[in-house]
């Protein structure tokens, strides 16, 4: 809670370099504070609801580009915001406004509530000369404010953190206030929070699907956009971050900044006591600051030249590498601090096992471009603290040769989105290829398989936040994003769906029979494919988005999952299919399979015709017939473990089984009767569907 201070010292002394951002020590509080180009850094102290200014101190330096400075007989609890002095002056990126009190980057704990007011900004807002203008208005009275932290109590959650491998990484991809928001079984007070989350209803959903690891969307403090404010609508993703240290206030219980910290921490313990890892999707590639029409908060403030990628050939203006207005400059040594810094402290304090990058070629752009072997990648890579947990990048930005995947280095997984295309397009009848389904169900050995990375490096989805839910994606041939108030303009373009003959909802059974068989048999390839396989939240509840494959500023019913209209059995049905995935080595290979003449001690795959002869070029690329079969083997001398038939037509299909007998382990439809088929027996395989089979007898 928050400590009133009776009486503050006169002068700040000299304090230390590091940690940056304000930390209690030595009988006071030391700032430290980076602007490579600030002529003066002042910090302000408040009262502590932060409406009231109480004493304003200069702090000494530089040193390093650090200023810095201890103010004694105070500590925890003491409200403050930076004001940086230096030039305006526009032309050579740099726009200090000491009339705007900024909100310290490493702040922990954020006090005050954030409105969009014309005096946030630094230059005048409707002046003829824009950016360039200078708006001298204070706008401390409604700045959001930093607090100096309180110290961490109870259990650290890394303590009891399960740390999976990576090949039993079950990823499910989820929204903290969504996922809880309309739970049933989950007090109505803990609803949609982090204190919900870690629910034990909630918990044991997660458990029963078999996940490993949920990937939260953004949890850091954020801030809705101007034009979704003007319509009175919410960032409900979060891809719009402010506080990079600080858990959003808006998904917890709890009111005060402490303890928000302390509910967000007691979540991660709870997961991690269940066996569930907690990754966090990170937004390290732009801020709420926007291009050079945007407000003057924090780290435009502090070094617009330092923290920002300009535009060589007009430094007034701001590089969009984003799609969000600004880019985070990574490359430069502070900045890339900053983020490792932040990273550290969600592991080391707030107990978290890994991350997923939102935009990731941002992190290794430079002044030529995306590099893999950017200083930042290096710097995360050695970092001891970092060296334990999950990296995830999403291998894409808005910038020029953006599009990355494959080519992010060492222990990175990435979001391959070559695999949600071919699944969705081999099984929607959209044109893919047996061969290019074949290789990703495979672990896309096109894509990953160079250097020392491994099948895990694909990261599988068939649906994430960012679209239509799988629902959605066999209940719609297109969007429908009306209610996000830009007349459906926004969002994705051509997605790949289809709505099988009626556009939404519909009461024709054979619609809907189709649509269930494409949607198991989907969910049913993402169990069984080789890389880390990442399950969208409400998918295994056949959750409805209505059609909105972009519904980030909608946090109401249209996000939030629909317990009670879920299907009775869709979600026994993922769990078994997750549970196979985890019974069965074969179908979580940490390895590349091999051809059968490679070798006779790896694992291989085979590849076979309904008729059960071997595939030959031809069959790869002919479009007359789509289905196939994959055998899977723990060795090239032994007999065949799995056969997995897979067939996307609209009529059953007759496969030939050899090599039996074979045991029924999963079939998508729930058509086929459980049992033991012997060899050379035919098989019909209903339309739309995978089986999945084990040899009774495997062994040679």
């Amino acid at each position: 809670m928050s400590t009133p201070f009776t009486g503050l010292p006169n002068e700040m002394r000299p304090g230390r370099v590091t940690p940056l951002g304000a930390s209690a020590r030595d009988g006071g509080v030391n700032f430290a504070v980076f602007s490579e180009h600030a002529h003066a850094i002042e910090v302000c102290v408040f009262d502590t609801e932060g409406q009231r200014e109480l004493r304003r101190y200069a702090l000494h330096g530089p040193e390093d580009g650090i200023w810095h400075g201890h103010l004694p007989g105070v500590g925890p609890g003491l409200v403050y915001g930076l004001r940086a002095h230096g030039p305006y002056d526009p032309e050579r990126g740099h726009r200090f406004n000491a009339k705007k009190l900024l909100l310290d980057p490493w702040a922990q704990e954020i006090v005050g509530r954030f409105g969009w007011r014309a005096e946030h900004h630094g230059y005048c807002v409707g002046d003829p000369e824009g950016p360039r203008s200078f708006d001298a208005r204070d706008n401390a009275p409604h700045a959001l404010k930093a607090r100096v932290p309180t110290p961490f109590t109870g259990p650290n959650p890394r303590d009891n953190a399960p740390h999976h491998a990576t090949d039993a990484l079950v990823v499910y991809e989820v929204h903290v206030k969504g996922f809880t928001m309309q739970h049933p079984e989950v007090p109505k007070a803990l609803r949609g929070t982090y204190a919900g989350m870690a629910h034990p209803a909630a918990v044991a959903h997660l458990k029963k699907l078999g996940v490993t690891a949920v990937e939260l969307l953004p949890i850091h403090y954020t801030i809705d956009e101007p034009h979704l404010a003007e319509k009175g609508l919410h960032n409900y993703w979060g891809y719009n971050s402010l506080g990079f240290f600080a858990p959003d206030p808006r998904l917890a219980q709890a009111k005060d900044p402490s303890a928000v910290r302390d509910e967000f921490r007691a979540m991660v313990h709870a997961l991690h006591e269940a066996g569930i890892e907690v990754l966090l999707d990170v937004v390290y590639n732009h801020t709420p600051e926007g291009n050079e029409f945007g407000p003057t908060l924090s780290f435009r403030g502090l070094d617009n030249a330092s923290w920002y990628h300009l535009q060589a050939d007009d430094r007034s203006r701001s590089e969009n590498l984003t799609g969000c207005g600004n880019t985070l400059n990574c490359a430069h040594p502070r900045v890339a601090q900053f983020v490792l810094d932040s990273l550290r402290f969600w592991v080391q304090e707030m107990g978290v096992d890994g991350f997923r990058f939102d935009l990731a070629p941002v992190l290794g752009r430079n002044e030529r471009g995306y590099n893999s072997h950017a200083a930042f990648f290096t710097a995360l890579r050695q970092d001891p603290v970092l060296a334990g947990v999950h990296l995830i990048a999403e291998p894409w930005d808005a910038g020029p040769n953006g599009y990355q995947v494959g080519h992010f280095p060492g222990r990175f997984l990435e979001w391959n989105d070559k695999y949600r295309d071919a699944v969705r397009s081999y099984w929607l009848g959209a044109g893919a290829s047996r061969g290019e389904f074949a290789r990703r169900l495979t672990g896309s050995s096109d894509v990953f398989h160079h250097g020392h990375r491994l099948p895990t490096a694909s990261v599988n989805f068939v649906a994430c936040h960012d679209g239509f839910t799988l629902n959605d994606l066999v209940s719609y041939a297109r969007k429908h994003n009306h209610a996000n108030g830009e007349d459906n303009r926004d969002g994705r373009d051509g997605e790949l769906a289809a709505n099988f003959g009626v556009e939404g909802p519909t009461d024709d059974p054979l619609i809907l029979q189709r649509r269930e068989r494409v949607r198991r048999a989907m969910l049913a390839t993402l169990a069984f494919s080789q890389g880390t396989p990442m399950l969208n939240a409400g998918d295994e509840l056949a959750n409805s988005q209505e059609g909105n494959n972009n519904a980030y500023c909608q946090d109401n019913a249209t996000t939030w999952l629909d317990w009670l209209q879920a299907p009775p059995d869709l979600a026994d049905f993922v769990a078994r299919c997750f549970a196979l995935r985890a019974q069965e080595p074969l179908l979580r290979h940490p390895r590349w399979f091999i051809g059968m003449a490679e070798g006779a001690k790896q694992a291989t795959v085979h590849w076979l015709t309904p008729a059960g002869s071997e595939m030959q070029g031809h069959d790869w690329h002919t479009d007359s017939q789509k289905a196939f079969a994959c055998w899977m083997h723990t060795g090239a001398k032994s007999r065949p473990r799995l056969l997995m038939l897979f067939n996307p037509e609209p009529d059953s299909t007759p496969f030939t089984l050899v090599h039996g007998p074979w045991a029924l382990l999963l079939d998508s439809s729930g058509v086929l009767p459980p049992g033991d088929l012997p060899a050379g027996a035919p098989l019909i395989v209903p339309a739309h569907s995978l089986v999945l089979l084990k040899n009774s007898n495997p062994e040679t």
